[in-house]
């Protein structure tokens, strides 16, 4: 049999939630009792260290049917795309842009559907990003995975996903976001028959709301819209599949019951879901474009203060008021190295060529900004009216790191070979007679 708790999430952020969908299923006063209610297991997942400092420590109590050690030994499982190998072909300083991925032809669910595009850094570093792109066309049936190396942000390009962790449910879709912590063991079914997106896997510290300096006690992505979800259980016996992704590769196990067994838990080392229209966007109402820096949903600390492992960024639908400025993003080198996505509609800093589902790669210094038609339009502007963008969702992922792309991903079809093309009609305007 299997029992699903009721629909519904709990708010906040890194909060100490308690959920069951039996009533009575956790204990009180003790997190490990030597009888658990309903002859449940009682068993910790730790995301930190035990010694972590207080306000950073993550862990939660399951209580559950069966512990997370019953299963076969591992074997190592093929996978055709995704990888960790990040030093297979150099880094190269080029702007790099792709199309969407093509649907798959054979069925394909979530995990087979992975394909790795670029990344640095991995498990053993325990920092850095791995960068994946996933199209499926159907349901994971019989199987389930989770990511010894990683926590896993998945952003839905099209196509809605339901999500069974061993916590409760997620339900995504396209501008909504999953987080699903390191270790967690979960299932994707597919909502609309086919679905594709974006996944990040962070090896370091684990993202986290970013502080918010001058700007206040409000604004960004608040606490609140963060939701966790609700205990939920599956109580399968039969011949499951256990994936585990662990230093960079894929191994499978024989498990003989559904591993989302969990009646009740308690903690705040959990899933999460976020709607990424909920960003409260701050912006100039004066002059000049600030720093992409005020669209951070969430950040990986680094050992460096105010330079992140990872940065997540998004570019949502906003106001331009700005007098006497060039409004879209401005031409810029950084030392860190970013990589876009586009979740809907059109990317203001492009006219053309970055289409949904497509993303692109700028490098550590390697110059970037507005495509030529774009500087012309932006530059004749009427800054007397507002500017409104619509229905646009782009994210970035910005790192300190410099992003490899894979041999794959520099193979691929869908690479753009004349992406360096948008800017060679910037013409020469200099006259010194000029003010």
């Amino acid at each position: 049999m299997a029992s699903i708790a009721s629909n519904g999430y709990q708010s906040g952020f890194g909060n100490e939630f308690a959920s069951e969908a039996i009533p009575g299923t956790l204990p009180q006063g003790q997190n490990s009792p030597q009888r658990v209610a309903h002859g449940l297991y009682a068993e910790q997942l730790s995301g930190t260290a035990f010694t972590a400092p207080r306000h950073g420590n993550r862990r939660s109590w399951l209580y559950r049917i069966r512990p997370a050690a019953v299963h076969a030994p591992f074997q190592p499982l093929a996978h055709a795309s995704l990888h960790n190998r990040f030093d297979e072909v150099p880094a190269t300083p080029n702007q790099l842009r792709w199309d969407p991925l093509p649907p798959p032809a054979a069925p394909t669910d979530f995990v087979d559907g992975l394909v790795t595009m670029a990344g640095s850094g991995g498990a053993n570093e325990q920092a850095g990003i791995g960068i994946h792109l996933y199209v499926a066309n159907r349901s994971m049936q019989g199987r389930f995975f989770y990511d010894a190396d990683a926590e896993l942000l998945i952003l839905p390009q099209q196509g809605r996903l339901h999500i069974a962790t061993e916590m409760g449910v997620l339900e995504l879709e396209p501008q909504e976001i999953g987080l699903i912590p390191r270790g967690v063991r979960f299932r994707v079914e597919l909502l609309d028959g086919s679905a594709r997106g974006y996944v990040a896997e962070n090896f370091g510290a684990m993202l986290r709301l970013p502080d918010l300096g001058p700007i206040g006690s409000n604004g960004l992505a608040n606490a609140r819209d963060f939701l966790a979800p609700h205990a939920a259980y599956e109580d399968v016996e039969g011949e499951f599949e256990l994936i585990a992704k662990f230093q960079g590769a894929l191994w499978s196990a024989r498990i003989g019951h559904s591993p989302l067994d969990v009646v009740g838990w308690h903690g705040n080392y959990a899933p999460y879901k976020y709607d990424l229209r909920r960003f409260n966007t701050i912006g100039s109402i004066s002059y000049d474009h600030p720093d992409p820096s005020i669209f951070t949903v969430l950040t990986s600390p680094s050992d460096t203060p105010g330079t992140a492992n990872i940065d997540f960024a998004i570019f949502p639908p906003r106001w331009l008021v700005a007098q006497h400025t060039f409004r879209p993003p401005w031409f810029h080198r950084n030392v860190a190295s970013e990589y876009m996505g586009l979740i809907t509609g059109a990317y203001d800093a492009k006219a053309e060529g970055f289409v949904p589902g497509g993303s692109s790669l700028h490098n550590c210094m390697s110059g970037h900004g507005p495509d030529a038609a774009t500087f012309d339009k932006a530059s004749q502007a009427d800054l007397a009216r507002p500017d409104v963008i619509g229905d646009t969702m782009a994210f970035m992922l910005e790192t300190r790191k410099v992003i490899c792309p894979t041999r794959q991903a520099l193979s691929s079809p869908q690479l753009q070979a004349g992406y360096h093309e948008c800017w060679q009609g910037l013409a020469r305007h200099f006259d010194p007679t000029k003010a």
